[in-house]
């Protein structure tokens, strides 16, 4: 198989478009088997906890399990993905937890294992789950073109609520006629298909962008991006407040069935099926609203369903009512996740797009950890009750955030790279990339009378600079000649001032233009290049272009 994007992009995308794209549906048909296989793994393993212990906090733990190794392991993933080759990566991650999986059920089988056991299994496979989220994620873009990219992320969300609406009901028969052994060694045998259709995938070969990076390097490059991209600011604050108070019914869910309606394990699965069912039927109803409805919207409709969910679970006893209760809770849940994660793809470039990923799971995961913990010890400490009340109080608390941290589409930006930035700048001595400092320094002709209107757009590129990776920035006045204005910033390493040109975006470049018409001279602004060298301090190297990645701020 081979990543080739053809048939083009239809004139109007549908939620099936993505499918057209044999890659990718190869991908999405063996990731349906897997994640069949992991929620199966999800039931069996909070079901045998359950009756291997009497803490409802350690059952609730098993979420915090789940969800630890990606608040621990996230960005080293998401650096991975973006340095590494995705597809070995991926071959990697996807034989880890075959094996996790298939060692946890030998050991159910022989009756060795214990609450805490089944726990740290768990904690191993979330490990194999951290380092796989980010470049799972990532890698639709290289199957679909962007205009298609919305919907194939909805579909990936299908895949995973289909799998929600199945696999706890098969693993509750599984359990109920056999024993959660098997549902674990079912679970390490479905990570195979996904293993097999990636080790076919023969991905096209990645361009080089200039000097490697380094691991740590890349590390410092994906949060400095994050620090200075506001849209993502918005995902972050909400999905972390999202995944806190939808974190209770998750953790909570098999304790009201058990303790509270003391129902079995297929009454439990039978809640995780009508919550699969109501995100898949999610899934075509954005596809039918999703022009009318704004992500901003759609989140703000999921945190508020979420409140009559954690409620109803708190009081409503009668499983007939619960069940369609679950199925809307599905469709909000499908609703919010598809919103984040659309969200931060689309406002991401290539280069740094796994990280951005890896951050942005880190958030989500930690709110479910941090809320697993805390409504667990509030049921302990109280009482299931409480704690839903509690939570379905939070979710309507950050419902207010819709304000201060809207979520923006991003339909119109241009995230190619700029052409005429890609020809990097040639040194007339010897320059290693591991040589810096780097200090850049642009010489503009300003008329004094246009500084008021030139202060913001400079204000606004200094930000991408920053972002792109300019350690310090600032634009001085001669003060012999005020016209005379001269933006400097500084970089960390040659190496790294190289891979700015490869950085800088069309949407960047548009900001870039806009600071220059305020340029009052024929010739273009003079860019000089000083790289301190071990012997020779201050050594410059000019170039006549503007240069790409450069931070304005006063």
């Amino acid at each position: 198989m081979t990543p080739s994007l053809t048939p083009a992009p239809p004139a109007r995308a549908t939620m099936w478009s993505p499918l057209a794209y044999h890659v990718f549906r190869a991908v999405w048909i063996a990731s349906l088997a897997s994640n069949v296989g992991t929620w199966m793994q999800n039931v069996a393993g909070v079901w045998l906890v359950t009756t291997l212990t009497t803490s409802a906090l350690l059952v609730a733990l098993m979420q915090t399990a789940t969800s630890l190794p990606a608040f621990l392991l996230s960005l080293p993933g998401g650096a991975l993905a973006d340095l590494a080759d995705r597809r070995k990566l991926l071959l990697g991650t996807q034989g880890f937890m075959a094996v996790v999986a298939t060692l946890l059920g030998a050991l159910t089988l022989g009756g060795q294992v214990s609450a805490f056991g089944v726990l740290g299994f768990t904690f191993l496979l979330g490990m194999g789950s951290a380092l796989n989220g980010p470049v799972w994620q990532t890698v639709t873009t290289e199957l679909v073109p962007r205009p298609v990219l919305p919907f194939a992320i909805t579909l990936n969300g299908v895949s995973n609520n289909i799998a929600r609406a199945i696999g706890p009901a098969l693993g509750g028969v599984v359990i109920a006629y056999y024993s959660p052994g098997w549902v674990f060694m079912l679970n390490g045998v479905s990570f195979l298909g996904t293993f097999a259709v990636i080790y076919f995938w023969k991905r096209d070969a990645e361009e080089s962008q200039g000097p490697a990076e380094h691991f740590l390097g890349a590390l410092r490059a994906g949060m400095r991006y994050v620090h200075y991209a506001p849209p993502i600011h918005a995902v972050l604050v909400r999905v972390f407040a999202f995944g806190f108070g939808a974190s209770a019914m998750w953790a909570l869910l098999s304790v009201v069935i058990a303790r509270k309606l003391h129902l079995s394990a297929g009454h439990y699965g039978s809640m995780l099926s009508w919550l699969g069912a109501g995100a898949v039927a999610g899934a075509f109803l954005m596809g039918r609203a999703g022009e009318r409805i704004s992500l901003n919207q759609r989140v703000l409709l999921g945190g508020l369903t979420f409140v009559g969910t954690n409620l109803s679970l708190a009081f409503i006893e009668n499983t007939a009512v619960l069940g369609p209760i679950m199925f809307v809770s599905g469709t909000a849940w499908l609703m919010a996740m598809t919103s984040f994660s659309t969200t931060v793809q689309l406002n991401v470039p290539k280069w740094v797009q796994a990280r951005v990923v890896s951050i942005y799971m880190l958030l989500f995961q930690a709110g479910m950890s941090l809320g697993s913990l805390a409504w667990g010890e509030l049921a302990d400490y109280f009482s299931p009750q409480v704690a839903l009340c509690a939570a379905a109080g939070w979710m309507a608390a950050s419902a207010l955030l819709a304000f201060p941290y809207p979520l923006k589409a991003a339909d119109n930006l241009d995230l190619d790279p700029a052409e005429p930035w890609l020809d990097p700048p040639v040194a007339d001595g010897p320059a290693d990339p591991d040589d810096g400092p780097v200090v850049v320094m642009i010489t503009y002709r300003i008329d004094p009378a246009d500084w008021a209107a030139f202060q913001p757009v400079a204000n606004r590129l200094s930000r991408l600079r920053l972002r792109d990776g300019a350690l310090r920035a600032g634009v001085f006045a001669d003060l012999a000649d005020p016209a005379r204005i001269t933006e400097f910033f500084t970089v960390a390493t040659w190496g790294e001032h190289l891979r700015q040109h490869h950085r800088f975006t069309r949407d960047d470049q548009a900001v870039e233009e806009q600071v220059r018409q305020y340029h009052r001279d024929p010739e273009p602004p003079r860019v000089a290049h000083f790289l301190a060298f071990p012997t020779a301090i201050n050594v410059p190297v000019e170039v006549a272009a503007p240069y790409p990645n450069v931070e304005l701020t006063h």
